[in-house]
């Protein structure tokens, strides 16, 4: 039997290591994506319909730019019958091209259908991207592979964080609490 976590696990699973064919246990057929950016250092379209787009643009494209991609949602897990889930995300990954690290954060706002348990419609708000350089890469991926994936509690990914100013925003966005307006939206 499929769960919210579950389907949130493999859709995970699917991005993070480009198996878009593992989109089938997380996405309904005619799952609905909406994107918030709110940096300029990365794009993604606003609004995608149907698992096989979503799979376009979250998984094949994004593997064709990046890689050594870790996603977290922070917290606990989903209940079995929850309709509804929000959590913090962290994102630690390389670009391809380039090799420079890239660490980010934002929120997932998951919707479930309550027969099949599949993601039907997900919400991404990307808050912060930070681009570190080459050289940070090794650090950056060290503290990374040693968090409990793609599980993690805030404590943890924020204490063991690479000592870089750059990822001030993102430590502080992670650390904070969801505002009551956004956990309402």
């Amino acid at each position: 039997m499929n769960t919210p976590q579950l389907s949130i696990q493999q859709y995970i699973n699917a991005k993070d290591g480009n198996r878009p064919h593992l989109l089938s246990q997380a996405l309904a057929p005619d799952a609905i994506l909406d994107m918030i950016v709110r940096t300029g250092s990365i794009s993604f379209p606003d609004h995608v319909e149907g698992r096989a787009a979503i799979g376009d643009v979250l998984v094949s494209r994004f593997g064709q730019t990046f890689e050594n991609v870790y996603t977290f949602c922070l917290g606990a897990p989903p209940a079995t019958d929850a309709n509804v889930f929000q959590c913090k995300w962290l994102v630690a990954m390389s670009g391809k091209d380039g090799g420079e690290a890239r660490v980010g954060c934002g929120l997932y706002d998951w919707q479930f259908d309550p027969t099949s348990r599949l993601t039907e419609r997900l919400t991404i708000t990307i808050q912060h991207m930070k681009t570190l350089p080459a050289a940070d890469l090794p650090m950056v991926m060290a503290w990374a592979s040693r968090l409990d994936y793609p599980w993690c509690s805030t404590e943890a990914a924020v204490s063991n964080a690479p000592d870089s100013g750059a990822l001030q925003d993102v430590i502080q966005f992670v650390i904070n609490p969801i505002s009551e307006k956004r956990a309402q939206l």
